[in-house]
């Protein structure tokens, strides 16, 4: 016969729930690994007191029951496989595989039978069903009944919250069976109950999830959170793990206690009691016990003074109360040294660990992940930018994690483990094409970069010549607009007394005609730059004082280097840091002195301000006079262009006739108009630096005829 037998896909019965795993038979006893949690039922084989095999919903089922009261539930056997069951607990462990089935004829009455730690509840010799008193969460008594609440299951889509069980009187004196009843019960039952004084007290811990502050209490069966809105009782029995993981950033731990089942607020549950320490807080810690009990009771892991780091006091108090073991990260350092990688999962940013044994991703939401239960893992390229990669991982169940947005150099690194935890890798053929194409991301990257921007560029020219285009097209649209104006006043130079002349001339007012439009666009064109007038606004002077410094900006430039100096290798924040608890810490004589020579400082920059502020008025006044004289000067210009252009024309036209002398007045008043309106466009064409106006042309063109 053989000395091991082994069955997959066999579900444990757990409160309630059937929790899938591996069932193991051995000569030293019966194991059974939760392959959803891993977590390991281990039973001895001098322990095993009685096995009951029994039909059940989902074919055959084992019973065990343990000296101490245990009850462990295994289903999914075939009915085949009853012989060898039996034979194997025939050799091994000295017992009979006896046969029992259940009771279904549907009555709802009949005989309650406490064992250990069930309650059965039999018609005849049959049970009917059978309660697991951990399960029950409260017990509650009314007149001839008794009333039990469970704890709820989440893995559950329907879940039993409450049974009610009907006790009729009897005749003997004295002892009430309600109360009986309910004392059988709450024996063994799972209601946490704050009675006595806790161990000890943590105040105030920060933690993460479920996020605020909460007063830790210790008893010894169970973990009081008290926080200022909820309260929640842990019993010590849900734990399942306990890590201690460091931040990345050297100053900060993670303290992770891993539950099952969670426990909830409203509709979330929480998996994961996630405390954040920091590495400069010290406690000191007395027990609430005196040394012998502390002595008989923790075996010399805990004593009954302690001191030391609270994130070392709160690990190594949960770990001596939950007797389980504290895991921290392994040997693997990732690009920067730090035993983490900085990642993002679904929308939150955070760090992963990996461990020895499984990857662990803090904070939100905190995922654990066993190597046992991956199926394999897979690196691929990020989807957003080619200097990160994504981390896949899918496991046994179906289940995909995607880490994202993993710098491009953690890929050596996350690699070269997870090929020595002997991991599926996906693309594992691709190894030296892995590592080639992120070497190519380096290349890939900037040529696509340059590609993009070579793109952009040209993208650009196009919308530039568009921009020409329109700006042609407009530039056409006002010269067209522009030459309404210029017949308008040929037109207006018909009715003067030199009509001939001007129409004579022809020729020389076409080629005029075609100058205009082209003075006309350049007045258009200078007119942009009015658009930049903001840049001659008044900005600060660069001559001007410089402000001065604080008394701590002097004592930090001061001091500076001897920060850097003591603490090699920090950085620009937390030198800042640094600086600011020193600061905050010096004594107030130190900072008076840099008071002093703050203040010292003050007064000098009044000093040199009050210097500045004549000489930059002095200036001022200088300026002003200056622009005062050139406006003069070139009013003075003006004049004299005008008596010329009068003088000349009046030259031009003789003649001895009245009307003609009347005619040539109306022609000096009608030349004064246009040169007065020819003046004030010129003006307006001075101030923008552009050329004179057509009229002062068509003058100098009648002077010389």
């Amino acid at each position: 016969m053989a000395d091991t037998l082994e069955f997959n896909e066999i579900y444990q019965e757990v409160k309630g729930s059937m929790n899938d795993g591996r069932l193991r038979l051995s000569r030293q006893g019966v194991i059974f690994k939760n392959s959803k949690t891993g977590k390991v039922d281990n039973i001895q084989a001098s322990e095993l007191a009685e096995g009951v095999w029994r039909r059940v919903a989902l074919g055959h089922g084992l019973k065990l029951l343990t000296k101490n009261g245990h009850v462990y539930k295994y289903d999914g056997f075939r009915e085949s496989e009853f012989d060898k069951l039996s034979d194997f607990f025939k050799a091994h462990y000295c017992l009979e595989l006896a046969e029992k089935d259940l009771c279904v004829k549907g009555w709802n009455w009949g005989t309650v039978r406490f064992g250990g730690q069930l309650l059965s509840f039999d018609i005849g010799e049959q049970p009917v069903f059978e309660i697991p008193l951990s399960n029950v969460s409260q017990c509650t008594t009314g007149k001839n009944e008794v009333t039990l609440e469970f704890h709820q299951n989440d893995d559950a889509e329907v879940s039993l919250m409450e049974v009610r069980f009907y006790v009729p009187p009897t005749q003997e004196d004295g002892v009430d069976p309600v109360e009986a009843f309910a004392q059988n019960v709450l024996s063994k039952a799972d209601v946490i109950q704050a009675t006595g004084d806790a161990i000890c007290i943590f105040r105030e811990l920060q933690c993460l999830t479920p996020r605020g502050r909460y007063d830790i209490r210790i008893y010894p069966t169970f973990l009081h959170l008290h926080g200022k809105t909820f309260d929640y009782k842990i019993p010590y029995t849900t734990v399942l793990r306990l890590f201690l993981l460091p931040h990345k950033d050297q100053r900060q731990m993670f303290f992770v206690i891993s539950l099952d089942p969670p426990i909830k607020q409203g509709q979330t549950r929480y998996h994961f009691l996630i405390l954040l320490f920091s590495k400069d807080e010290d406690i000191s810690l007395t027990l609430n016990m005196n040394e012998e009990e502390v002595e008989k009771r923790f075996e010399g892991r805990l004593t009954k003074n302690m001191s030391g780091s609270l994130y070392e006091m709160v690990s190594r108090v949960m770990k001596a109360l939950v007797n389980r073991k504290i895991t921290v990260p392994g040997n693997f350092q990732g690009h920067s040294g730090a035993q983490c990688i900085t990642c993002s999962y679904k929308a939150s940013s955070g760090l992963l660990y990996p461990l020895e044994r499984g990857f662990i991703y803090v904070h939100k939401p905190p995922v654990h992940i066993r190597f046992d239960e991956i199926s394999f893992v897979n690196f691929a390229r990020g989807t957003t930018t080619t200097r990160s990669f994504d981390f896949e991982i899918e496991t046994k169940q179906g289940t995909q994690y995607t880490f994202s947005s993993i710098e491009r150099e953690e890929y050596g690194k996350l690699f070269d483990f997870v090929n020595a935890k002997k991991l599926n890798i996906k693309n594992r053929g691709l190894k030296e094409g892995m590592k080639q194409s992120y070497d190519e991301y380096a290349d890939s990257d900037e040529d696509q970069h340059d590609a993009y921007l070579e793109r952009m560029k040209e993208e650009g020219k196009i919308r530039e010549e568009n921009a020409n285009d329109s700006s042609d097209g407009s530039g056409e649209e006002t010269d067209s607009s522009f030459n309404p104006g210029e017949e308008d006043d040929d037109v207006a130079e018909e009715f003067d007394s030199n009509a001939s002349a001007s129409s004579s001339s022809g020729d020389g007012d076409s080629d005029r005609d075609d100058k205009k439009p082209a003075k006309k666009a350049k007045i258009v064109k200078d007119r942009k730059p009015r658009k930049k007038q903001p840049e001659s606004k008044k900005g600060k002077d660069p001559n001007a004082p410089k402000r001065p410094m604080s008394a701590y900006m002097l004592w930090l430039n001061a001091s500076r280097e001897k920060i850097k100096s003591d603490h090699p290798g920090i950085s620009i924040t937390d030198l800042s840091k640094k600086a600011g608890e020193l600061w905050k810490a010096m004594s107030k004589e130190k900072k008076e002195e840099w008071d002093r020579k703050a203040e010292d400082a003050r007064r000098d920059y009044e000093k040199a301000m009050k210097e500045y502020s004549v000489g930059s008025k002095a200036d001022s006044h200088r300026g002003e006079r200056s622009k005062k004289k050139k406006k003069k000067q070139e009013k003075q210009v003006k004049g004299k262009g005008d008596k010329k252009g009068a003088t000349s024309k009046s030259s031009s036209s003789k003649s001895p006739a009245k009307g003609v002398s009347d005619s040539f007045k109306s022609k000096e008043f009608v030349s004064s108009d246009e040169s007065s309106s020819a003046e004030s466009k010129k003006e307006d064409s001075e101030d923008e630096g552009a050329a004179s106006p057509p009229p002062s042309s068509e003058d100098s063109a009648s002077g010389s005829d």
